[in-house]
């Protein structure tokens, strides 16, 4: 979970300047938490907590305005009777990864995932993106090689996870679609040596950035089970603190 946020903090300063490259500072003033670390807390919490996917998504998106919610997420934040949209849309998937960690089973993850998604993303690519970025992470964190993680996306989610990252980086454009940002954030991961490859990898290929390095941190981190204590350090300066309790009781939680 914590290698998502890191990867939404790092990828934050470029989602609508992209780099299209590797080579860039990990960190400068810009870099700040988004709607992506608001929404992984909140479904975090509601893990550790007993509460509703909406309720805790609807708490925190409405205890942090101005984050980069997308236009129709910031409608169903106000709504007297919230009611899923049915959005194809990636933050199904950006907010998912506490679940790859916080269940057992692949049925579990499968559905928790789905019903993480379908409080605002039930359109069928919502769920399916958040269920094949969980179980990257439940995959990764048992041990799966990433051979057998693509192997597994491939055959369930029906993902072409073939293309390869100098290839998709020279024609890739900005798009906010589970199915145009996933499967490039899984490749972002397959490519990497190790975490922080894993965010340059995702953060070069230029389009919704900090997004697509979130989901690529977190496969990341769930496989490497390594960051670097610079980065974690950098990343939680920019956190506020019931972030870092959340992030800290998830951990202890997990272990």
């Amino acid at each position: 979970m914590l290698g998502a946020i890191i990867g939404d903090v790092i990828g934050s300063r470029f989602e609508w300047d992209n780099v299209k490259s590797k080579q860039f500072d990990l960190f400068n003033p810009r870099c700040r938490f988004t709607d992506d670390s608001v929404l992984t807390i909140a479904v975090a919490d509601a893990i550790l907590n007993s509460k509703s996917y909406q309720d805790a998504i609807l708490e925190y998106g409405k205890r942090y305005p101005g984050v980069g919610y997308g236009g129709r997420f910031k409608e169903w934040l106000r709504m007297d009777d919230p009611q899923p949209y049915n959005s194809w849309g990636n933050g199904s998937a950006m907010r998912v990864s506490p679940v790859g960690w916080a269940f057992n089973t692949e049925a579990e993850v499968m559905n928790a995932a789905r019903l993480s998604a379908i409080v605002t993303h039930n359109h069928p690519e919502g769920v399916k993106g958040a269920q094949a970025v969980a179980m990257c992470i439940f995959l990764a964190r048992n041990g799966k090689s990433k051979q057998e993680i693509k192997e597994y996306v491939e055959l369930v989610f029906e993902y072409n996870l073939n293309e390869r990252l100098d290839d998709i980086r020279f024609v890739y454009k900005f798009d906010v679609s589970c199915q145009g940002s996933v499967p490039e954030s899984i490749i972002a991961f397959l490519e990497s040596t190790d975490f922080e490859d894993a965010i340059r990898n995702a953060i070069s290929i230029g389009g919704d950035s900090d997004t697509i390095a979130c989901i690529a941190g977190a496969i990341a981190e769930a496989f490497y089970k390594d960051i670097p204590e610079n980065i974690i350090l950098e990343t939680k300066k920019r956190l506020p603190s019931n972030f870092i309790n959340i992030l800290d009781k998830f951990a202890r939680v997990r272990t």
